[in-house]
């Protein structure tokens, strides 16, 4: 590492790629504050490493919630402020877009759009304290939009832009801000996406789900296969930890086979193709 960030705030850092990056940082004697959404959670993550992690409750969607966290981690910070954000509360909602409720869509956004961007203007001032730096977990989705995961893919494809914009606009400050795109990770999001995905599907004021059954049975079987072959959270972690600490951290950072295959694709081949590819691999019918 090029540099040791001091002070690192750590969204949705229950489980998976987050609870992967809390450990790995503290690991490195790298103080972080992990966001969680209840107290057992956070105690169970401090219990790995109590020297170096305090967990502190964040519901990303809740404009209280955060302006207490916030209150917390800038009495404990102190007046170093913030060496790093990383923005990785998430949530998957799956389906068909013609069958799934208006508002699960809005959760999606709410969570994985606007939570980051709430959380990024409540801890700017303790980053330009510490001449901290930004890292948006976003997803090879953002990129290549596959059917039945429309919203995830929109929600990450904002993320992508709001980096972007960020980036340019933080420059001034020296604050550097990264995105990462990770391809299939061994978390227990999926489960949980699937577990959404069930739950909506069996609301009776959606029978639009029923023209779709077979095309989502064979989206599971394609999701099954890619979690049998993802690769371990310690993967992003350890791009997050470049992010924060390389004297030049890159703009994006792709993590494993999957995605850096997708995105070679995505770059190569007209969208007529991509869409024949996708087709084909989620075994679509044919037009009618």
């Amino acid at each position: 590492m090029n540099t040791r960030p001091n002070n690192v705030v750590i969204t949705g850092a229950s489980t998976g790629i987050g609870a992967a990056c809390a450990l790995y940082l503290a690991a490195r004697d790298v103080r972080v504050f992990a966001g969680v959404r209840n107290a057992a959670d956070g105690a169970a993550l401090s219990a790995q490493n109590a020297a170096w992690i305090t967990p502190v409750q964040i519901d990303v969607t809740d404009r209280a919630s955060i302006a207490a966290a916030v209150d917390i981690i800038r009495a404990l910070a102190g007046p170093g402020g913030l060496g790093g954000l990383v923005n990785n509360a998430g949530v998957a909602i799956g389906g068909p877009l013609e069958a799934l409720p208006l508002d699960a869509i809005r959760r999606q956004f709410e969570v994985n759009v606007i939570g980051p961007v709430a959380m990024t203007q409540a801890l700017l001032p303790q980053l330009r304290q510490g001449r901290g730096r930004i890292v948006n977990i976003g997803s090879i989705a953002g990129r290549v939009s596959l059917p039945f995961v429309g919203p995830y893919s929109m929600s990450k494809s904002a993320v992508d832009a709001m980096t972007t914009a960020l980036r340019l606009e933080l420059d001034m400050w020296g604050i550097d801000v990264s995105l990462i795109e990770p391809g299939a990770i061994a978390t227990p999001f999926w489960k949980k996406s699937n577990d959404t995905a069930g739950a909506l599907q069996s609301t009776p004021e959606h029978a639009a789900w029923s023209l779709y059954a077979e095309q989502l049975d064979g989206m599971r079987s394609v999701v099954a296969h890619v979690e049998r072959h993802a690769i371990s959270a310690t993967a992003v972690a350890r791009a997050v930890v470049h992010a924060l600490t390389a004297r030049r951290p890159k703009p994006r950072y792709l993590v494993g086979i999957d995605a850096r295959v997708h995105a070679c694709l995505a770059a190569m081949l007209p969208q007529r193709a991509r869409d024949a590819l996708h087709k084909r691999l989620f075994k679509l019918p044919p037009r009618r």
